[in-house]
């Protein structure tokens, strides 16, 4: 808990003057209220009994004065309590977004997409809530209680003993629901991720749920999700609920003594030992300390929802990327040779099941290497270690003749580029996708990188041709046309290096050739990895490497692999046989 909250108040940074104004304008309007029952008593006994018409005026003016400042305090500590707590969240939620942008990939594999949404916003909300209530309540409400009480007791230690007693047992009871509602709303939130992951998977998969007619079915499960959640906060919220009966069954018993004890005290001792103006004081804090203990239940209530909250943050805070630049990075990369070293990799670093194994393997800079195999035997992985989106666990990969964990990661990636084997575009015009590659290219440039990835043959087809927008995720283009773009943004970096993961699979095979062929002209110095599933994709590559369950089972050109490799050559003789694909041949 205490690495959490130090974890989460490191980045309260500026708005520590408004944390500290917060408090301090409580707490002066906690001393304004206590005065005010204090000059109430003395306009009271010393005024009306009297008939001192200027001690009245005398004290109304002073009670005036208390009460606007206590109003101007009030409101500063609204406005300042505000503007910390906000300004936290923000801090919070910049803080989680640019820590995620450097996690390597087994980082992100910790977190899900719905988990790391709800994060960034539920649970950021709940925190800033929580951060409010604590910064002016928290402070306010124990001052308060603790001063009413001193004056209370200062009044008449007898009467004011009745509320110790009822601030006891109310304690108590309060008690046993911040205990009981903490848990429910601790497991609360743990829905949260499935709700959201509900609502993605179904936006974001929003066409294939209309082509198979399963909205009914997406329905039932988004009700289910916030059925539950539903359930739990009812839960929840019930036992919050019994605050408000114990509470005013408290504050009218506390009353009730009060004013039939007090007046019995009046009465008897002819005023001596209380006034009339003292009971009336003793009433205000009677209502001032339970309305407080109250306030403190609440504030235990608000903090133990957002501990749980805390604790998903301060989880993505502390998340630390396996993969950073060495103390003295490399950013010159000579050339596009790769090599692989007695390589062992798992996505489980130390108890995980290896899916590469002894990898080792020699590509010479400018060479196109295809690489095949059946799906499950990482393909994907394989590349994902030259460009370092992964980190071996044994062994080494050489790029240029330097092992990558000695490159400026940025550098790396900037001459790897990888065209990954799920598409992804953004939201902006094709031009915005394509310079995300390089953020200065010319459009010259970028026509270039199309007439290279053949994209150019549907982009002039459009009416706005390079301005044309494109949505969210490449929505308004088919699968083949954002394959081409990704691999011509791909192109925009100049790399020496390049890798297709799977990214022609969408792409007829005339235009597929069209792509090999423009690569084999206009790039013949970039080292090209050409993963695919049609060894036509491949079977023209200098070379061929044929991946089975993790293990290099074959590596040759297509005419050798023929001759010496039975899984290629089975294959191959079934695919230009048009009878199957690579997997068929697994059995």
């Amino acid at each position: 808990m205490i690495t959490m909250i130090k974890t989460l108040a490191a980045h309260i940074k500026q708005f520590k003057t408004a944390s500290l104004l917060t408090p301090l304008c409580m707490v002066l309007e906690v001393v304004t209220e206590m005065i005010i029952p204090l000059l109430m008593a003395s306009i009271i006994d010393d005024g009306i009994s009297k008939g001192d018409m200027g001690h009245i005026w005398k004290t109304g003016g002073l009670m005036i004065a208390c009460a606007a400042f206590g109003l101007l305090t009030g409101v500063l500590g609204g406005v300042f309590g505000a503007r910390a707590s906000t300004g936290f969240a923000r801090n919070l939620r910049k803080a989680m977004f640019e820590n995620i942008q450097t996690f390597s990939f087994s980082n992100i594999d910790k977190f899900s997409t719905a988990g790391l949404v709800t994060r960034l916003t539920t649970d950021v909300t709940n925190i800033q809530n929580a951060y409010q209530m604590i910064l002016r309540m928290c402070f306010r409400a124990p001052f308060s209680l603790i001063i009413a009480m001193i004056m209370a007791f200062a009044i008449n230690a007898e009467l004011a003993k009745i509320y110790l007693i009822a601030v006891f047992i109310l304690g108590i009871f309060l008690m046993l629901i911040v205990s009981n509602a903490g848990k429910s709303f601790s497991e609360v939130f743990k829905k949260y991720d499935d709700l959201n992951s509900s609502i993605q998977e179904n936006v974001s998969a929003i066409r294939v749920v209309k082509a198979y007619v399963r909205e009914d079915h997406e329905k039932e499960k988004f009700t289910a999700a916030s059925g539950n959640i539903y359930k739990m906060f009812v839960k929840a919220e019930n036992i919050v609920a019994l605050n408000n009966p114990l509470m005013q069954i408290t504050v009218y018993t506390c009353i009730l003594l009060i004013s039939w004890l007090g007046a019995k005290l009046i009465i008897s001792s002819g005023g001596s030992e209380l006034t009339t103006g003292e009971l009336t004081s003793l009433l205000s804090y009677c209502m001032n300390i339970l309305m407080n203990l109250m306030m403190l239940s609440m504030i235990f209530v608000m903090t133990t929802m957002s501990a749980a909250s805390g604790r998903r943050i301060a989880e993505v805070l502390e998340e630390k990327s396996d993969i950073t630049n060495p103390d003295d990075p490399d950013t010159d990369i000579p050339d596009g040779s790769i090599e692989f070293k007695n390589v062992n990799f798992s996505y489980r670093s130390g108890d995980g099941e290896p899916v590469l194994k002894n990898i080792n393997l020699s590509i010479k800079s400018g060479e196109t290497v295809g690489i095949i195999g059946s799906t499950g035997s990482s393909k994907s992985s394989l590349v994902n270690l030259i460009s370092r989106l992964y980190d071996v666990n044994e062994g080494s990969v050489m790029v240029g003749g330097k092992d990558v964990r000695s490159y400026d990661i940025e550098t790396l990636r900037n001459n790897v580029a990888v065209v990954l084997q799920k598409n992804v575009l953004f939201s902006g015009t094709i031009l915005d996708n394509l310079r995300w590659g390089n953020k200065e290219a010319s459009e010259e440039e970028c026509i270039r990188a199309c007439r290279l990835a053949c994209a150019d043959e549907f982009i002039e087809r459009m009416p706005e041709k390079y301005n044309t927008h494109i949505e969210q995720g490449g929505s308004n283009v088919s699968g083949g046309q954002k394959q081409r773009l990704c691999i011509a943004r791909a192109l925009m970096k100049k790399p020496k290096v390049l890798i297709l993961d799977d990214s022609t699979s969408a792409v007829d095979t005339a235009t597929d050739a069209k792509i090999r062929k423009a690569f084999a002209e206009e790039i013949p110095g970039t080292t090209k990895l050409i993963i695919a599933q049609r060894i036509s994709s491949v079977q023209n590559s200098d070379r061929i490497i044929v991946l089975d369950d993790g293990t290099v089972s074959g590596f040759g050109t297509h005419e050798e692999l023929l001759e010496t490799n039975e899984i290629y050559r089975d294959v191959y003789e079934s695919q230009t046989g048009g009878s199957g694909d690579f997997d068929e041949n697994k059995d």
